[in-house]
């Protein structure tokens, strides 16, 4: 079967404009992109922590573990786990900032949030996770709340992602840290068409035949391809106001960790 090359040339003529923007290839009005990715999610909710260890092989608990690590976070911390889904980055915090520190897993879509809430209490999870359903670009909390803000897998399904970088900046406190855990850009040719037959090939069958839904998982395959490489995406957050920003390339580039400051 032959990889599904996309045309870059497609995507010279469908740039978005002021008010339009993309939905994996697709150029979409941006009032219609927020429905449309919760429709994804809303599909895959119950069957994303399963379809997360198919499609990654169990890596993206490296990946997370990786992110939490490099985090800093310490007892007493106020952290803010956005687009956090089922909430595997909000139970290791939760441990880690003890009971004298707050988490906050916070997402745009319900019933991501409602997994993530029900698997956090079967773990016995409650004494100081809060929940909340928030739009990233416009973050319901007060200047300067929390240490630490991650967001892992969520930032490329933002329609503004240069004004949620903004949003973010504004609730970290001086001296707090972004972490953004996302799909990249694969250092290497050869990884990089293997991904691609991977994902486009692959990734959508698997998605059909677990979660009932091959169509959501074509779209987070171009909804990846469509998201900043590394590069752009450091200087989407130095615009934002980050500093000392940086990022690793993971399993070769196909996952990178950004980190920035706020001082």
């Amino acid at each position: 079967m032959a990889v599904q090359q996309h045309d870059q040339t497609s995507d010279l003529q469908n740039t978005p404009s002021e008010n339009t923007t993309h939905f994996g290839y697709k150029t979409v009005d941006k009032e219609d992109k927020v429905s449309m990715v919760a429709g994804v999610f809303h599909s895959v909710a119950k069957q994303y922590d399963v379809m997360n260890d198919l499609m990654s092989f169990g890596i993206h608990r490296l990946w997370k573990r990786f992110t939490i690590d490099a985090s800093g976070v310490r007892p007493g911390n106020a952290v803010l786990d956005l687009a956090g889904g089922t909430g595997d980055l909000t139970a290791k915090f939760s441990q880690l900032v003890g009971k004298d520190g707050t988490v906050v897993l916070a997402d745009i879509n319900s019933s991501m949030l409602n997994v993530g809430r029900d698997k956090l209490r079967d773990k016995g999870l409650v004494q100081n996770i809060k929940y909340v359903q928030a739009n990233a670009q416009y973050l319901p909390f007060e200047d300067n709340t929390f240490d630490i803000v991650t967001i892992a897998f969520g930032l490329r399904n933002v329609t503004d992602k240069d004004m949620a970088l903004r949003s973010i900046y504004r609730v970290l406190k001086p001296g707090g840290r972004l972490l953004v855990l996302e799909f990249s850009k694969p250092e290497h040719e050869l990884l990089n068409k293997a991904y691609d037959f991977y994902s486009f090939n692959i990734l959508p069958k698997m998605g059909e035949l677990v979660a009932k839904d091959g169509g959501s998982y074509q779209y987070l395959a171009e909804s990846i391809r469509m998201h900043p490489d590394q590069e752009t995406l450091k200087a989407m957050m130095d615009e934002a106001g980050f500093e000392q920003t940086s990022y690793k390339n993971l399993t070769g580039g196909v996952v990178a960790l950004h980190k920035g400051y706020k001082f």
